[in-house]
Order: structure tokens, then C-alpha cells, then sequence
């Protein structure tokens, strides 16, 4: 009878911790890191009670929160002998093993484990039997073997069971301090019997002393592979420099001696050459088949091929290259007129002027198409970089090469596969470059865009100076406002207006209709379409200021004819006005109109959009009040300054324009931008807003037939405007007859379309004085006070207004 026989096994509630790929056997002492919550609370409930807590393995270590379902049924209560607080909140803890139990119930698991167990009573044999002491002596003897074999366990840990005779504290101290896998460990944990543990023990020894064997057979084999290796190189070595002494040459002398041929012919600047042969030496000290080596070889072949000295025959004929502007494009007569000035210098004194332009307009009026006629006037090579969205400096002056995956910047890449030191260098996008914490790439173009640094350009890459200064720079933008000011100075503006509507049609006849006929495989007979039916698209199928949407139409109208033409139907198309919604569909756009009369308090306004002009109604409503003022319309802060400095002007001249001085007291202003879903900003819109006001105040209607632009100030005067071509263009298209500009938007007018200009009445002012009578009908309203003929009142602390409006025909 055991002595365990008598003993009341009953349960007990102690705190759990969760144990991740651990397992800790009775009297065995183990330390480790906690570091989970919920770990470290059960360990400070134990640490602050009678140090005693219940250690249990969970199933799946990479679960960060178990559940009672996902840990095992046997773990160990154990005495905590140590603490160790460590930064960061977790704890190092040293636990001492003391008897198995088995898990009953988890009483809570909120903070932490609190669970009851029952301790297991562990069979005691009253002697050992010889079967028992072989098991003991052949694990302890594999347990040596195994400590030889790994080193991983010391002399003094297998030393200190030999001696030991109880076979459960032999089975659990070997299981301790070998290892296997957690789910093994966990079987000898629940095993009870101490000599079927022992038999564990030993076919779990027997299997890792034969794994670790045919392991140090793998590690020699590789050992002796890497050795072989090291001796191969040794001996390729001797041989090359036997082979040299005897003036022969093996691969890889013939390599570098390739290389070396390569530079020198070159004829590169001193410190070029001499960095490049610096290369090659570290080539051929390097060991055969390594990664330096690689990238060695990479770098020198992309330096040999650039195009140090090469340099493409220029093309100097001006009249040649104004043939083929002409030929390419029709108007853009500054542009074309910009590049004849620059071949015409470049021709008297054959040297680079360093100019880069700058492209800017509104999609589709040809700017990329623009550069690559200039690169064929010119006889230059193309290369284009597309900028937009770039924000990593890299993309531009590149990587290092001790990167992995290194590669020149898009400047360089380009010049290589162009294949010349001159050739022409589209950016396209420019104003749509961005920045982040790799970099801003538009700085990275400074250099590579200033004529005075660009000989001496270092790509990161390279780590060389190439010389950028026989480069001629392109670059396109929509917009000048999002190019950076450092930028932005280094580059000639050349602006690319919107197109007129004979301008389009005259595109259209000479290259937009044959080239999508050519497309669509279509013939001048098969496919026509008069000049009515190409203005009818214009104005019902596109609202552009390039011509992108009229050649889609155009060639929407191509792929309707060539189905036509498949199916049977018909043999040749001609396609006249009436006609459109056979091959294009529904008309896209309404014709814009004016009035059917004029009209208090509505004002057309003008308004440049990226995609070309467009006229703006103003729509204002006076009510009885209290003097609020109401803007809608989606505006933006700079149309809701102007719309407040209107309503300060008027209050200044209320009683010489016959409204009651108390306006802003006892009346409401209501003013509103219709389309209100469409966002509208920008100063211009300063005089409409103005004179809208004082219609809805006076009483007095607005001409129906009349459109204006212009930012005011607070004491009326009129400034300048941009975008007046854009403007006035759609101005005509609305049917307006007469448009009310800034009296310094004069010179521009120069540069309106003939067509415009002759449809057009201009009328120029300088302080909205001036506009008054040309915008308002007075005739059914009195003033009580009327300016003098030719003279204005004065304004404000003595400022004077400049005299009546000026008409241009």
C-alpha cells in the first residue's frame, strides 16, 4: 500500500497563467519573460498571496488572448522564487516546479486566469524493478549522448541524475532541459506512470540524437562545398597571375581588360576615367560569383553607355523648321514664333543659350504634340518623362548603387536611351510634381534645369558630373500656380491659349478627320463631313479648349461609318448638319443664350476655367431685414471678399447713386451663383458682383446683351484680369454683343482673335463709375444726384476716377 493511498486529494483556486511553447515539471526550476497582461496580473495576485500559481501550456502559441478551450488540461502549480521588473512593463520570473494538476474549471478570465485545480497524486513504486533501472541507466545514457552530440546542455546537468534512482524526477529533468517539440513535452507532463514516462524518454532521446547526426553530416558537407570554394578561388588566383606572368590571359582578366578598352576609348575628363578604372581594379579583386561583383558590372556597363561624347547633327535651317511647325500645327504663331528666335541665335552664334520653356495651356491644345515637332524641326532625339505623381526624389537623381535594386535617375535613363548628349528632353506634367518624407523631386530638378549647374550634373547613381548643358529642356504644365517659385524661374513661359471655333474646324479639316480615317481604315470617298457638321460638334458635342473631345467624336463618327459600311448598309458616308445623333448620340450641350429681356439684379459674368471660358450669371435679391448678407453658390474666400468689398463700395456712394443710405440696416442682400454644385473662386468676379447689387438696389435693369470682368476695390477701382482670351471667346459663344473690361487688360486685346474682336464691342474702364451707364438701364429710375459729363466725383480721401468708358470696335 502507497503512502499516496491515504492522502484526501482535494482541489484548489489558484491563479493561472497561460504558458506560449513552455513547459515547467516538478521540481525543475525555469525562468523566462512575461509580458501579456493578463500574465502579468496573475503573476502580481500570486507574488502579493502565497507565491504559489498554476503554470498551463496553451495549444496554439500565436494566439495572443486564449480562451479556456485553447489551453491544455495538465499544467504544474508552481512557487514563484523571483521577480524581476524589467522597462516596458513585463517581468522576468524565476518558478519552481511542484506538483502536476489538472485544470477543473476557469473561475474568471477577465484581468486574469483564476481557475480551480486538482492536484494529481503521482504513483510511487516501492522498489525498482530491473526493468525500471535499465530505463534509468539507457536514458541517462542517451541524455549524454545527446549533451555530446548538441553541446546545447552542460556536463554538470547530465552529472547531477546520475546519481538520482527516482525515475519520475529523472524522466521530468531530462524532458526539462532537452528540447522537443511543446506538444511532446505536454504528453510526458500528462503521462503519470514514471517508467512509461522513461519510455518516453528514450524513443524521444533515440530520434533526436539520430536527427542531430544527419544534421552535422549536412553542416560538414556544406562546410567542405564552401571550403572547395575558397580553394578554387585560391588556385584561379595563382593561375591568373601565372598566366600573366606568361602573358596569357584568362576569362576574367580578358573582362577587365574589355572594360578597361571600353573607358579608355571613351576619352573621358581625367576624374571620370579614373573613377571608372578604379571600378574595374575592385572588379578584379573581387571573388568569383559574389554579389559586388554583380553590381560592379551593372555600374560600369550603364557608364559605358551613355553618351558621353556622342552628339546628334542639329538641324539650323529656319525656314525648314517653320515648314514643319506649319505642317504639324495650325496657329500657335507665338510658339512657333519663340522657337524661330531660339534656332535663329542659336544659328548666329552656335552656342546653347540655356533657354528651357515652359508649355503651359489647358488639355488637349497640344503641348506635348508641340515638343515633339520641335524635336523634329530641330533634328533632336526625344526623350519624355512623365512627371505627374512622381514624389520620391530618387525617380529623378536616382539611387544609391549600394542600394539594393539601384538604378540611375529618369533624367539620365533618358539621355541613354535617347543615345545622345543633345537630345530634346520633354518633363511633361511638371505642375503636377509631388513631395513626401522621400524627398521633394522638384527641388532635385533645380540642378538639372539651371543653365549655370547643369555642366556638372551628379546623379546619385553615377556619382559622376555629366554635363546637361547641350540639353535642350521641354516641360508642360496646366497651371503655373503649382509649380514652385525657385522652379518656376528658371523657365520661360510660353502660354497655349484655347482654340476659337474656326481655329478647331481648320485642326480638324487638316489633321484631326484624315488622320481617324486613316485610323479606321476609311478613304476621302467613303468618309466625309461637311464644315456646318464639324462647328455643330464643336459647339453641341465638346466644351474644351483643346481639340481631345473633337477628335474622339470625330473618330466615334469614323467607327459608326466603318460599321456601316461592314454591315452592308451603305457604301460612303457624308455627314451634314441634321445628322449628328445617327453617329454621335444625343446633342451633349445646349446653345447658350441670353435673356429674353433685361432683367434687375442679374449680371453675366465671365469666368476662366481649365477647360477654356465660361460665362457665370450673378443672380441678387433684395428683401426687407435687418442688413444680413447671404452668399451662396459654393464660393470660395476670395469671391466672398469681393462680394464684401462690393457692398462697402456702394455703401460709400449710396446717395450719388439714389439708394437708401440705411440700406445695410433694414435690407437683406441675397447673392447667388447658380450651379451651385460647381465650385467658383477668384477675384475677377468683383465688378459683376458690384454692379448685380446695385441693379437689385436702383431698381435700374441690366443690359441682356452684356457680359464683364473685373476685380474692384473697395473704393471701386477696376484691376486687371486674366484669361481674357478664354473669356471672351465665351462671351460670343453666349450671344453677348457688348464686354465690360479692365481699362490694363487694354494691350491685351492684341492678342483676341480677329473673329472675336470684329463680333465684339469692348468696352475698357478703370473704376466702376464708369460702367454705370453702359451696364444699366437709369432710364425709368431717377437719381437724385448724376455724376458730371467727363468729370467723376471724387472718391474716397481725393482719389479721382479716370474719365468715361472707351469702346473698341
Amino acid at each position: 500500500m502507497s503512502d499516496n493511498d491515504n492522502e484526501i486529494v482535494t482541489t484548489e483556486n489558484l491563479p493561472m497563467l497561460a504558458l506560449r511553447g513552455l513547459s515547467v515539471f516538478p521540481n525543475m526550476l525555469l525562468n523566462f519573460d512575461v509580458e501579456r497582461a493578463m500574465s502579468v496580473a496573475a503573476l502580481n495576485v500570486a507574488a502579493e498571496g502565497e507565491r504559489r500559481i498554476f503554470l498551463l501550456a496553451q495549444k496554439d502559441i500565436s494566439k495572443e488572448s486564449p480562451a479556456e478551450a485553447d489551453l491544455y488540461k495538465v499544467g504544474t502549480i508552481c512557487y514563484v522564487k523571483q521577480l524581476l521588473r524589467i522597462p516596458g512593463g513585463g517581468i522576468k520570473v524565476l518558478v519552481e516546479g511542484h506538483q502536476r494538476a489538472a485544470l477543473k474549471k476557469v473561475l474568471s478570465d477577465r484581468k486574469f486566469f483564476f481557475a480551480e485545480v486538482e492536484p494529481i497524486l503521482e504513483e510511487v513504486p516501492e522498489k525498482i524493478t530491473p526493468r525500471t533501472e535499465a530505463l534509468i541507466r539507457k536514458s541517462v545514457s542517451l541524455f549524454d549522448s545527446y549533451s555530446s552530440l548538441t553541446g546545447n546542455v552542460t556536463k554538470e546537468a547530465v552529472i547531477a541524475i546520475y546519481s538520482s534512482t527516482e525515475p519520475g524526477y529523472i524522466a521530468d529533468y531530462i524532458a526539462q532541459n532537452m528540447y522537443m517539440k511543446p506538444e511532446k513535452k505536454q504528453l510526458i507532463l500528462e503521462t503519470v506512470s514514471p517508467t512509461k514516462r522513461l519510455e518516453l524518454i528514450c524513443d524521444m532521446l533515440l530520434r533526436e540524437i539520430e536527427v542531430v547526426e544527419i544534421e552535422q553530416q549536412i553542416d560538414e558537407r556544406l562546410r567542405g562545398r564552401l571550403e572547395r570554394q575558397q580553394r578554387d578561388h585560391v588556385l584561379r588566383e595563382q593561375l591568373r597571375v601565372i598566366q600573366s606572368e606568361l602573358g596569357e590571359s584568362s576569362d576574367v582578366g580578358s573582362e577587365t581588360d574589355d572594360y578597361r578598352s571600353k573607358i579608355l576609348a571613351l576619352k573621358l575628363d581625367g576624374e571620370i576615367e579614373k573613377k571608372l578604372l578604379r571600378e574595374v581594379d575592385r572588379l578584379e579583386r573581387q571573388q568569383f560569383g559574389s554579389s559586388e561583383s554583380a553590381v560592379i558590372r551593372n555600374y560600369l556597363d550603364i557608364c559605358i553607355e551613355l553618351p558621353w561624347k556622342t552628339l546628334s547633327k542639329e538641324r539650323l535651317d529656319v525656314k525648314a523648321a517653320r515648314r514643319i511647325l506649319d505642317e504639324d500645327h495650325f496657329g500657335l504663331m507665338k510658339v512657333k514664333d519663340r522657337i524661330i528666335d531660339f534656332l535663329s541665335v542659336k544659328q548666329l552664334t552656335h552656342q546653347h543659350n540655356g533657354t528651357i520653356l515652359c508649355l503651359v495651356g489647358p488639355p488637349g491644345v497640344g503641348k506635348t504634340s508641340v515638343a515633339i515637332s520641335i524635336a523634329k524641326a530641330l533634328n533632336r532625339k526625344l526623350a519624355r518623362l512623365a512627371l505627374g505623381g512622381i514624389h520620391d526624389e530618387a525617380e529623378i537623381r536616382g539611387h544609391r548603387k549600394t542600394y539594393v535594386g539601384a538604378m540611375p535617375g529618369r533624367i539620365i535613363s533618358a539621355i541613354s536611351q535617347a543615345g545622345t548628349r543633345n537630345p530634346l528632353l520633354l518633363l511633361d506634367e511638371i505642375d503636377k510634381l509631388g513631395s513626401d518624407y522621400r524627398g521633394d523631386p522638384s527641388s532635385a530638378l533645380l540642378e538639372a534645369l539651371d543653365p549655370e549647374q547643369n555642366a556638372t550634373f551628379r546623379d546619385h547613381y553615377l556619382e559622376l558630373p555629366f554635363d546637361l548643358s547641350d540639353v535642350m529642356f521641354i516641360t508642360t504644365a496646366n497651371t503655373t500656380s503649382t509649380i514652385p517659385r525657385p522652379l518656376l524661374d528658371r523657365m520661360e513661359v510660353i502660354e497655349l491659349s484655347s482654340y476659337t471655333d474656326m481655329e478647331k474646324l481648320e485642326i480638324a479639316k487638316s489633321h484631326l478627320i484624315p488622320k481617324q480615317r486613316k485610323k479606321h481604315g476609311l478613304n476621302l470617298r467613303q468618309f466625309k463631313i461637311t464644315d456646318d457638321a464639324v462647328l455643330e460638334i464643336i459647339a453641341g458635342y465638346t466644351r474644351e479648349s483643346g481639340v481631345r473631345l473633337l477628335e474622339r467624336e470625330v473618330a466615334a463618327a469614323c467607327r459608326k461609318t466603318a460599321s456601316k459600311i461592314v454591315a452592308g448598309d451603305i457604301k460612303s458616308v457624308i455627314i451634314k448638319t441634321g445628322m449628328l445623333e445617327e453617329f454621335l448620340g444625343v446633342r451633349k450641350y445646349k446653345p447658350e443664350t441670353i435673356a429674353g429681356k433685361d432683367e434687375i439684379g442679374l449680371v453675366k459674368g465671365l469666368a476662366w476655367t481649365s477647360m477654356g471660358g465660361e460665362t457665370l450669371d450673378v443672380e441678387v435679391n433684395v428683401l426687407d431685414g435687418s442688413g444680413k448678407l447671404e452668399l451662396t453658390g459654393n464660393l470660395g474666400d476670395v469671391m466672398k471678399e469681393s462680394a464684401h468689398a462690393a457692398v462697402s463700395y456702394i455703401r460709400s456712394r449710396a446717395v450719388k447713386l439714389g439708394i437708401d443710405p440705411d440700406f445695410y440696416k433694414n435690407r437683406d442682400i441675397h447673392i447667388h451663383f447658380p450651379e451651385g454644385a460647381v465650385p467658383k473662386d477668384g477675384p475677377s468676379a468683383g465688378i459683376t458682383i458690384a454692379i448685380a447689387v446695385i441693379s437689385a438696389l436702383t431698381g435700374a435693369p441690366v443690359r441682356r446683351d452684356l457680359a464683364m470682368t473685373g476685380e474692384i476695390t473697395l473704393r471701386g477701382r477696376i484691376l486687371a484680369i486674366g484669361g481674357l482670351k478664354e473669356k471672351t471667346m465665351a462671351a460670343l459663344r453666349t450671344g453677348v454683343k457688348t464686354v465690360i473690361i479692365p481699362a490694363e487688360n487694354e494691350p491685351d486685346l492684341e492678342d483676341i482673335d480677329q473673329t472675336v474682336r470684329r463680333a465684339l464691342n469692348f468696352v475698357t474702364a478703370a473704376h466702376v463709375d464708369n460702367v454705370l451707364d453702359v451696364a444699366l438701364d437709369f432710364t425709368s429710375v431717377k437719381l437724385p444726384v448724376k455724376p458730371d459729363d467727363g468729370v467723376l466725383p471724387i472718391i474716397g480721401d481725393g482719389d479721382r476716377a479716370d474719365a468715361g468708358p472707351s469702346i473698341r470696335q
